[in-house]
């Protein structure tokens, strides 16, 4: 059921005992910048998250459109459990990687992607190994060049396109948000209690969806939109604040 953004409240402090946490990254616990690679680590997050993890005995997981090796860097490796690439690959909190196979077309679709880039100024082009993304949030009046482009990749090699804010991305079929949300909750310690899934993206929607079925609930962030989420909040300043409030006890 989609729920109009504008109504939707601000959620209420959590308890620990009873929920496990997903976390979007960019645009969530992280301003979104013009570069991808401007994201950097933040301590009061790290403290924040390792906090966290530790009240809530590993039920803590954060699920990205980047790759682990990204997340570990910009969350300085404060969250065991993680699912990268949209759920495309997937780290257990014991350390074991779970990672789907990339699609052979990805090859052909970056080298278009970078002909493109090269002939257009602001464009951006990054490679997660699962996945091939075009940035364009430094030359928006680009940005309907390059969802073309995307889209008749996605036809010709028989990728999935994910687009995001700002962004198009060529991924290799298969798991979504939603789906690493699920085989997570599938397993200790996750098991038998409420999912929370936070984001602010279209891409995000997967995880709320999935954590409603799983009698949780998703909390949208930013601006207001159409949503299946319940809840709301302002930014990733916000974001942050609830947490430390949501989990206080934990300090």
């Amino acid at each position: 059921m989609i729920i109009q953004a504008r109504r939707l409240a601000r959620p209420l402090p959590l308890s620990l005992a009873r929920v496990s946490l997903f976390l979007d990254l960019d645009g969530t616990l992280a301003p979104i910048e013009l570069r991808p690679e401007a994201v950097g680590p933040a301590p009061r997050r790290t403290a924040l998250l390792r906090r966290l993890g530790d009240g809530l005995s590993g039920r803590l997981a954060v699920v990205s459109g980047r790759n682990l090796e990204s997340i570990d860097a910009i969350l300085d490796a404060a969250v065991p459990s993680a699912a990268g690439v949209h759920g495309l690959e997937r780290r257990r909190g014991g350390g074991e990687i779970l990672r789907s196979a990339p699609h052979p077309g990805l090859g052909e679709a970056k080298a278009a992607l970078e002909r493109f880039a090269a002939t257009t100024p602001g464009v951006l082009v990054e490679d997660k190994g699962l996945a091939v993304t075009v940035h364009y949030r430094l030359a928006p009046q680009f940005g309907a060049d390059a969802l073309r482009l995307a889209d008749g990749l996605a036809r010709e090699l028989g990728l999935s396109l994910q687009t995001g804010d700002m962004v198009a991305e060529l991924k290799t079929p298969g798991a979504d948000k939603g789906d690493a949300l699920k085989a997570f909750m599938a397993e200790a310690p996750f098991a038998g209690t409420k999912p929370v899934f936070i984001g602010d993206d279209v891409t995000d929607e997967d995880g709320f969806k999935a954590a409603h079925e799983l009698g949780g609930f998703g909390v949208l962030v930013g601006t207001p939109r159409e949503t299946i989420a319940e809840y709301r909040l302002n930014d990733v300043d916000d974001v942050l604040d609830w947490l430390a409030q949501a989990f206080e006890s934990v300090y």
